[in-house]
């Protein structure tokens, strides 16, 4: 200790507190970067004390998750952590590109056995093993997990399928409130621990989305029903029952406030589990309705009134055991809630009945005090284990799919931990036998496996010595003697079985077991087993009794009887099962003991998880009192020392978890030769014929090492790509062993290879794509040609055709014209004859008389030729105005060229009167054309004062065409 000197320190006790200081920073430096190491083989050196203080001071800085190779190591902190297990962390695990470079999470391991059942890698089944102590949190991490794998394993596309995969997670989400409610119980150790084991297979369909899950169950403990250690309560449904039920419901299950049970100890605790009201909607969810509810409810009201029936001794053998004043009332209420009679009930329990000689005679004895008590808990323990295994089996037909429509499956193995007790009997001693089970699966699958195969494939490696369970499992299971045998044995034999005798046979038997002990203290019958996590004493009494699990025929018979109709359902009519009850003598068939079944179960869920790729997390309990920010090194050493945790640390951080054999490596990887630039000539890429060559039998452990060599070689340049300037770390090779068949490597080396052949992939797709939008261009031109060539053939058809019709049509145009024209020529004529003879009758002849044939002859010209004009002038009256129309008259006259204003023309519209050519001033003529081929022909006008009344109508002066000189005329015409 560090004294003082009138106020001053002396000096070797200030140069002693100077290093103790120093130390003391120093070691919380150290502590101050242990909590950053979250993979627990980055400690060094790697032993029990490095350990434990690096979990520590992570669990002080609220990390509760660490890797340990292999194992994810999970510290129940005790206290609720909602943003640890938020759907929106599950989203980012399951949407990281590398979540194993996350923090160590359980969504972690999930996302990871996940992305395993997509890549397809054999096994492609996957399992997690989440084990530990009692009250370490395996129930509520394989509850996380559920969560999980519903929110990243459902994506459905349409909305009907995304309908259906929400009615699916919520069934599967809603059978864990169901199972606990009835399968969990508050203990000693845990709150919420879990008395039977179940293994969860969700299964999932070609697209890996979750379509359904199955649950199997182990060994429930239902003796819990009828007998709870002290400090410890029954299961959480018959507390629901008590403090959740409406006023209705308690009078209608006569469960009146304050009543007590005899099997219902410490009900004045209450836990987050007592809630009623979450397990009736989970029930709804999985399709059990309300009324069935109430019966279920009802049945097990029935079972607490049951326990409240009390014997009293007889005084006479011969007269079997009379019920307690306080029990009358008792049995007439379960008798009611049960629907059974309440006369048959009472002597079932009270008479046994006994079959002997080889007539099958029947005789009834009466029961001992202790007898009906065991016949009254039998009776309980089988209805609870009846509804048990049908509320598993409706679970079961609620969430499982149909076998076609799944293909892969992720289990969820959730088994009791570790347990030891101050009294421990069967129970214990198959929860414990399931644990060194799965220890050994643990130790066989990753230690001793991972180390005999380094050793086959030559390479180079340190054993490590590990713990090996197979000595206790001997003990308790071996061949031809051991534990279970000589209790198997005993409910063999028809004869009354000892305490001490049965400790007695076992310690005289397996002597020689280095795992069996003997407690000289006690006083109580009992043997000593080392398990792997330290050692448990067993006591003897009642051993034979509950491995035989005797059921009375005559409480079955009775249960047949009831009208209920859910026991109707749990106990039916079966003729196989009566003639079953009720066997000969010769033909009496082996007794299916407790242990037996237990075992055949254990032996049929291993076979599962040898067929899988196993997935490890342990659950550590801080301390035992279930407390918050409470590390005790003591309770946690003995756990890390019980799970090989320090083992399996030490072959992680040296060995290599990924093991390939060489035909798939180079299958898979053979495409990073093209990152491999070969300068050697005599290198060059196998042609398909030497590829297929390559695997044949003869020659493929010869050309293999080639290609092994040269996939390798890639290796650096890779490390080299994915290493960054501030990262020396990731630059450094990781190793790569080549073993004889196989390729070894660690994890960081699969995802560098996986990211080369993403990246060589791409350049072929790059490449792929190129080629086909070069492909695609190319085409598309010689159609854009082709399109070209084909419309440009179209239209000159399509010309030559318009011209031809046009053509066609001009032709028809003008004959009619022609035809037209030669008409009104001769109808002009005509009428020019009749004015001719007048004119020449009247008017005197010149000198020049010889030449009026001639002069007549161009005047006919001349009216014919002005014939037109006349339809043009008065269609131009209402259209055509000034200039253009003084064109239009030169055009038809086909006057010289000259002065415009030289030539003067008046319409006949301008003068007064109208008259036709062949008749007189009396009136005028419409002259109609039956088909004109001008536009417009039959359109008619608004008539006006001054224009004509239609472009057909001819309307010619009144006047006599006589003003018109003669030489004028001859002067048109020539």
């Amino acid at each position: 200790m560090l004294q003082q000197v009138n106020g001053h320190r002396s000096g070797s006790d200030a140069q002693g507190g100077k290093s103790l200081r120093e130390d003391l920073q120093e070691f919380l430096g150290g502590e101050a970067l242990l909590h950053e190491l979250d993979d627990l083989t980055k400690v060094n050196p790697v032993t029990l004390e490095t350990v434990l203080r690096c979990l520590q001071a992570r669990y002080a800085a609220d990390m509760f998750y660490t890797s340990a190779g292999c194992t994810l190591v999970a510290l129940n902190p005790f206290k609720p952590v909602p943003q640890l297990y938020s759907p929106a962390l599950m989203r980012e695990y399951h949407a990281a590109p590398q979540p194993q470079k996350l923090r160590p999470h359980i969504f972690a391991v999930g996302e990871q056995t996940y992305r395993n059942v997509q890549s397809l890698i054999e096994p492609v089944n996957q399992s997690i093993i989440v084990s530990g102590e009692s009250g370490a949190g395996k129930t509520w991490t394989s509850r996380c997990l559920m969560k999980f794998y519903a929110v990243v394993a459902a994506s459905p596309t349409s909305l009907e399928s995304h309908k259906i995969a929400e009615r699916i997670e919520q069934r599967i989400l809603n059978s864990n409130p169901v199972m606990e409610a009835f399968g969990n119980a508050c203990t000693l150790r845990n709150n919420n621990s879990s008395r039977f084991g179940k293994f969860i297979q969700l299964q999932l369909n070609s697209a890996q989305q979750m379509t359904g899950a199955a649950v199997q169950t182990y060994l429930l403990e239902k003796t819990r029903v009828t007998c709870q250690a002290s400090s410890e309560r029954n299961f959480h449904i018959f507390y629901q029952i008590c403090k959740g039920a409406s006023v209705d419901e308690r009078l209608q299950w006569h469960l009146p406030e304050g009543a007590s049970f005899s099997w219902l100890p410490n009900p004045e605790r209450t836990l987050e589990e007592d809630c009623f009201q979450v397990t009736r909607e989970a029930m709804l969810h999985l399709g059990i309705d309300i009324p069935t509810q109430n019966n279920i409810f009802q049945v097990l009201a029935g079972l607490l009134h049951l326990g409240n029936i009390w014997f009293a001794d007889s005084k006479d053998e011969a007269q079997s055991c009379q019920l307690m004043d306080d029990a009358k009332c008792s049995i007439r209420t379960s008798a009611s809630l049960l629907q059974l009679p309440e006369d048959p009930l009472l002597e079932t329990l009270q008479i046994r009945t006994i079959r002997a000689g080889r007539q099958q005679q029947v005789f009834q004895k009466p029961c001992s005090r202790a007898e009906c008590d065991t016949r009254r808990d039998c009776l309980a323990k089988l209805v609870y284990a009846r509804l048990f295994d049908w509320l598993v089996s409706v679970i079961n037909s609620s969430i499982c799919a149909d076998p076609d429509s799944w293909t892969t499956f992720i289990g969820l193995l959730d088994v009791y931990g570790f347990e030891s007790f101050p009294n421990n009997s069967l129970e214990q001693l198959c929860i414990n036998y399931a644990n060194e089970k799965l220890q050994q699966h643990f130790v066989a699958h990753y230690l001793r496996a991972q180390q005999e195969e380094y050793a086959v494939e030559g390479l180079d490696w340190s054993f490590v010595n590990y713990q090996d369970n197979q000595a206790c499992l001997d003990l308790i299971e071996g061949s031809p003697i051991s534990i279970c045998s000589l209790i198997n044995e005993e409910c063999r034999l028809n004869r009354p079985s000892s305490a001490a005798q049965l400790q007695t046979r076992i310690e005289s038997a397996l002597a020689g077991s280095p795992c069996l002990g003997h407690n000289k203290l006690s006083r109580e019958p009992s043997f000593i087993v080392v398990h792997y996590a330290g050692p448990v004493q067993y006591h003897t009494a009642g051993l034979v009794e509950k491995n035989k699990d005797p059921v009375p025929p005559e409480l079955t018979r009775l249960l047949q009887q009831s009208q209920d109709p859910l026991l109707k359902v749990l106990f039916p009519m079966d003729p196989e099962e009566k003639s079953q009850e009720e066997p000969s003598g010769q033909s009496r068939a082996p007794v299916l003991t407790v242990v037996s079944k237990f075992k055949a179960s254990l032996e049929q869920l291993l076979q599962v998880l040898h067929s899988t790729t196993p997935h490890y997390i342990r659950c550590i309990k801080p301390n035992s009192q279930g407390q918050a920010h409470t590390f005790l090194q003591e309770e946690v050493l003995s756990q890390l020392e019980a799970c090989g945790l320090v083992e399996t640390i030490h072959i992680s951080a040296a060995g290599f978890p990924i093991r390939i054999p060489h035909q798939n490596f180079v299958e898979r990887y053979e495409l990073l030769r093209r990152l491999c630039t070969r300068t050697s000539p005599g290198s060059h890429s196998p042609s398909p014929d030497e590829r297929h060559s390559e695997w044949s039998p003869h020659t493929k452990g010869a050309t293999l090492q080639p290609l092994l060599q040269d996939i390798l070689h890639t290796l650096p340049a890779l490390t080299q790509a994915a290493a960054t300037p501030g990262d020396p770390a990731e630059a450094t090779p990781v190793p790569v062993h080549c073993g004889r068949t196989k390729v070894f490597m660690t994890d960081s080396m699969l995802e560098l290879l996986e990211c080369g052949r993403a990246q060589v992939l791409e350049q072929c797709a790059c490449c792929i794509q190129g080629s086909w939008r070069r492909h695609r261009h190319r085409k598309q031109e010689r159609q854009r040609q082709a399109a070209t060539l084909i419309q440009a053939a179209i239209r000159s058809w399509l010309a030559r055709k318009h011209i031809q019709r046009m053509h066609a049509a001009a032709t028809a145009i003008k004959r009619t014209w022609q035809k037209w024209r030669i008409r009104m020529a001769f109808l002009a004529s005509k009428e020019l004859d009749g004015v001719q003879e007048k004119h020449v009758s009247q008017v005197p002849l010149p000198l020049g008389s010889l030449l009026l044939p001639q002069a007549q002859t161009s005047l006919l010209e001349a009216i014919i030729r002005l014939w037109p004009l006349g339809l043009v002038l008065a269609n131009a009256a209402v259209g055509v105005r000034g200039f253009q129309r003084k064109l239009v008259v030169w055009a038809c006259l086909q006057l010289p060229m000259g002065n415009p204003s030289s030539y003067a023309v008046q319409t006949a519209q301008e003068q007064a009167g109208v008259t036709s050519i062949r008749a007189l001033p009396q009136g005028s003529i419409k002259f109609h054309c039956r088909k004109s081929p001008l536009p417009y022909a039959d359109i008619c006008p608004e008539p006006s004062l001054h224009s004509v009344t239609g472009f057909n109508q001819i309307l010619l002066e009144r006047h006599s065409l006589g003003h018109v000189s003669y030489s004028d005329l001859t002067r048109l015409s020539n």
